[in-house]
């Protein structure tokens, strides 16, 4: 397993944070890809939590002229719904991520990549269509369905403290339980003791302004 490299779509959140780390344990050389869909991060701190974390090379990329005039334009043309009443949002930017994922793999010479998207929603399934559509020989690790993995962590609160017992702080530890994931046309929050009502997301997707 020594010297395989693995591109992994890298965000500097929680999850990817621990499966670097945890790929890094298996053997792997991992190369991190970061997309500039739109989101507002500070991709220097990024690159350095990716490095200190284990990674041999970080590939940031601006995608967001692509991803406005390739997907949100067309996507919007087509008056795109998800079952007929959920507006595409982060779901949008899951092609480009795997287009240029996979990209990155063969201009390293890589045979693996790697996601963090847990199998509560359809990003397992957006990432890895994209994958094995532009290269069908691609070898998937998807950790949350591996069971190696899932053995040592069975969620967040298992991920939140080996991030603890680790010298770098991965996060602050009052946002820990919070996801937030932006792109150029959707900011979705989910927080661990909040659900709520799909009409309402409805809504604050139609509020949300772009800054």
């Amino acid at each position: 397993m020594k010297n395989k490299k693995i591109v992994l779509a890298y965000s500097g959140g929680l999850d990817t944070s621990i499966i670097l780390k945890w790929l890094a344990n298996q053997g792997y050389e991992v190369i991190c890809f970061v997309g500039n869909v739109g989101q507002k991060e500070d991709f220097e701190a990024v690159e350095k939590k990716a490095f200190v974390t284990g990674a041999s090379k970080v590939y940031t990329e601006d995608l967001r002229k692509e991803f406005v005039t390739d997907y949100i334009f067309p996507a919007l043309k087509g008056n795109a719904l998800y079952e007929g009443q959920y507006l595409l949002g982060t779901s949008l930017a899951r092609p480009i991520l795997a287009k240029k994922q996979i990209e990155i793999a063969k201009l390293e010479g890589a045979e693996y990549v790697s996601h963090g998207s847990t199998g509560k929603g359809n990003d397992q399934v957006r990432f890895e269509l994209g994958y094995y559509a532009l290269n069908p020989n691609i070898k998937v690790i998807a950790p949350w369905k591996d069971s190696g993995f899932l053995a040592e962590f069975k969620g967040r609160t298992d991920m939140i403290n080996y991030a603890k017992n680790m010298i770098l702080k991965l996060l602050h530890p009052k946002n820990a339980l919070i996801a937030k994931m932006r792109t150029l046309c959707i900011l979705v929050m989910k927080q661990a003791f909040l659900k709520i009502h799909p009409s309402v997301q409805m809504m604050m997707c139609l509020l949300f302004q772009i800054h």
